[in-house]
């Protein structure tokens, strides 16, 4: 009888365990079921918008235009440092394609991949390019990596087979679509909080519109693009203390590379993933976003590009921009009495506090231009800030680290509130500075540089001077002329092929 009850016990264990295990699994079969899950409606979004709407805005047209000059004045500048030379040409050497696209201001012909990688590289080395500021920060015109190197490739085999190459006018429309599509996503999520790059979104919008610019479908888009989420995101180790460095310089390069690749590939037929962001525990939202659900804050259309914000004045991060202004408007009354300060009060908005507010030493040139202690006082010193400002020549004026052990930085509620007000899109800081006497300087405020749209008229007279400046130091004078005579009448370019505009620009 006893071993009949131990044997009726063990078997009643038996099931119970059989029991559990068999829920379990039910509820692992639940979680990983196979069927495919309707397309992520942010997939399908950006691929109605990429693929069917018409951009009517004149403004954006007209602000595209001066985007892609200003950008390859950007490209021009970079030119002068060797450690941006030395990432430029093929990937190995003998990589050169005769009939590739060209690089601006070099010689190299390459395939659209690479040549995506060595102008995204030139447009963004020296932080000098257009900005946009949200939840999420960026510099959409990073954009235009892929987009000039596939249209000039595009364009090169057209003629080639006796097609039309494609105009300048859809390289604007190309980039009015990679601007919105990278900003209104940069509108409310904030990748940076959870430690990515804001790379990723060129990446992804640049997808977007290279697949379409290839001839790409509405599913090849979606396909396209699912790949460039579910790529995840670099890591912003490289853009903070301690190890911030020149990385910062070709991440934009290098995402417009991974969007001409992926591009490619959907186009030869790869699969894409209907839910990237959205599947439980192995989507992108779930993985990397801390289970948010990602949202468009508008409606896709041109509010970016109409809205970009230019760096015209100083190679200086965006949140620094105002302070640099502030500090040169004090220039002449400090810089006599630079002995006599005792400190200097920094006030600047919640983004510009976390990102950029940074003391003790700055190893490089990219710790230097992300830091807003120095870039207010080499002003403050020398009346200007430029890209020199920040080699390792300059740094070594021990006053610039005395002035900066001076600063206090701290965040103006009133500036983040009009930081993220989408009629203001403000971008303000001040600066006052305090003698050992007792006495002050004016407090000088600033809330829109001179980039912003509210200060357009005034900025397009700078990024005129700019882009002399650039193409008359880099360019032969003959060439010189011809590439400044487009400024005279940008409207004409509309109507220029892509590879007679690329090749004006490169030897």
């Amino acid at each position: 009888m006893r071993e009949a009850q131990v044997q009726r016990d063990g078997m009643i264990k038996w099931r119970i365990i059989q029991a559990i295990q068999h829920s379990e699994i039910m509820t692992v079969i639940d979680i990983n079921a196979a069927q495919r899950q309707p397309i992520d409606d942010i997939l399908q979004q950006i691929a109605d918008y990429t693929c069917n709407h018409t951009i009517d805005s004149e403004l954006a047209y007209s602000t595209a235009r001066y985007c892609v000059l200003d950008s390859l004045a950007c490209a021009a500048l970079a030119m002068r440092f060797p450690e941006c030379v030395k990432l430029l040409g093929p990937l190995v050497e003998g990589g050169d394609l005769p009939q590739g696209c060209r690089v601006p201001g070099t010689s190299y012909r390459l395939d659209p991949v690479q040549g995506a990688f060595n102008i995204g590289v030139l447009i963004r080395y020296l932080d000098f390019n257009d900005t946009w500021l949200a939840a999420e920060w960026g510099h959409p015109s990073d954009n235009l990596g892929s987009i000039l190197a596939v249209a000039d490739y595009l364009s090169r085999k057209r003629r080639r087979t006796g097609e039309p190459p494609l105009t300048m006018r859809q390289v604007f429309t190309a980039a009015i679509k990679a601007h919105e599509i990278q900003g209104i996503l940069a509108l409310d999520n904030s990748f940076n909080r959870v430690g990515l790059d804001h790379v990723l979104l060129v990446r992804v919008a640049s997808t977007a519109v290279i697949t379409h610019m290839l001839g790409g479908s509405r599913d090849d888009v979606i396909n396209a693009i699912s790949n460039a989420w579910i790529d995840g995101g670099a890591l912003r180790t490289y853009r903070h203390a301690p190890n911030t460095g020149s990385r910062k310089s070709w991440a934009a390069g290098d995402a417009c590379r991974r969007a001409v690749t992926l591009a490619l590939l959907a186009l030869d037929g790869e699969m894409g993933y209907p839910s990237a962001l959205s599947a439980k525990t192995w989507g992108f939202q779930d993985v990397l976003f801390v289970g948010k659900p990602l949202t468009l804050q508008r409606k896709l259309d041109s509010y970016v590009m109409e809205n970009i914000l230019f760096k015209l004045s100083f190679p200086a991060e965006f949140h620094a921009q105002t302070a640099v202004e502030c500090a040169l408007q004090l220039h002449p009354q400090v810089k006599d009495k630079i002995d006599s300060i005792q400190r200097i009060i920094i006030e600047t908005q919640e983004a510009g506090n976390r990102i950029i507010n940074k003391t003790g030493p700055l190893d490089n040139y990219a710790d230097r231009d992300h830091c807003i202690q120095y870039m207010v006082a080499v002003p403050l010193l020398f009346g200007q800030l430029t890209a020199d400002s920040y080699a390792d020549a300059q740094a070594a004026d021990p006053r610039i680290d005395q002035l900066r052990e001076l600063m206090q930085v701290a965040e103006n509620p009133q500036f983040t509130k009009d930081y993220f007000d989408a009629d203001k899109r403000a971008i303000g800081n001040a600066i006052q500075i305090f003698y050992a006497d007792g006495s002050s300087s004016e407090r000088v405020a600033i809330d829109y540089p001179i980039g912003h749209k509210r200060r357009r008229d005034e900025g397009i007279k700078v990024l005129h001077s700019k882009f002399m400046h650039a193409i008359n130091q880099h360019y032969p004078q003959r060439q010189a002329q011809r590439i400044i005579a487009m400024l005279e009448q940008p409207e004409a370019l509309d109507t220029l092929p892509v590879d007679e505009f690329m090749s004006q620009f490169s030897f």
